[in-house]
């Protein structure tokens, strides 16, 4: 490991694959969350169309979309560990009039966690919905992506939401 602390970094800070090759193999279960903002025009559209483009359904696609992501993480982040992954759930909600909540819980047996996976299924997810949509508002916004819990590995996490 580098000085720094970055465990993709040797000690000459050159990039490295983590070895895992010591650790047991465990259940490991990450979720994500991504956040898109509606212009009125695109929302106003999904309400008259129901979800749907003529491409298809929107949340269907997306999730499709986004379970591939999943599953290809390793080969678009150049460090991460080919994982064989039991689940990908992707959910997609409207939240009010203007917003649409991505999620995608990832779940492993391995000696690595799925964070990656999780994030990268929930941005693919989101780009999905922008790439169906675009031709009606190019004023999509894909908001914050963020890791909301991990279990399994060293230890836990959950994401707490900031006071103020």
């Amino acid at each position: 490991m580098s000085r720094s602390g970055f465990t993709h970094l040797n000690e000459n800070s050159s990039p490295q694959m983590v070895d895992v090759g010591h650790k047991e193999g465990t259940e490991r279960i990450a979720l994500a969350r991504t956040v898109i903002e509606l212009p009125e025009k695109v929302a106003n559209e999904l309400d008259c169309v129901g979800m749907r483009s003529s491409k298809g359904s929107i949340f269907d696609v997306a999730a499709i979309a986004g379970t591939q992501a999943a599953k290809k993480t390793a080969d678009l982040i150049p460090l991460c560990h080919l994982i064989p992954l039991d689940s990908v759930k992707i959910k997609l909600s409207r939240e009010g009039e203007r917003k649409i909540f991505v999620e995608c819980r990832v779940k492993a047996t391995h000696k690595t966690g799925v964070e990656m996976e999780a994030l990268v299924g929930c941005s693919v997810a989101a780009l999905t919905v922008y790439d169906m949509c675009k031709a009606i508002s190019h004023e999509i916004v894909l908001g914050e992506t963020k890791l909301i819990e991990k279990t399994g590995g060293k230890g836990n996490y959950f994401f707490q939401e900031k006071e103020g």
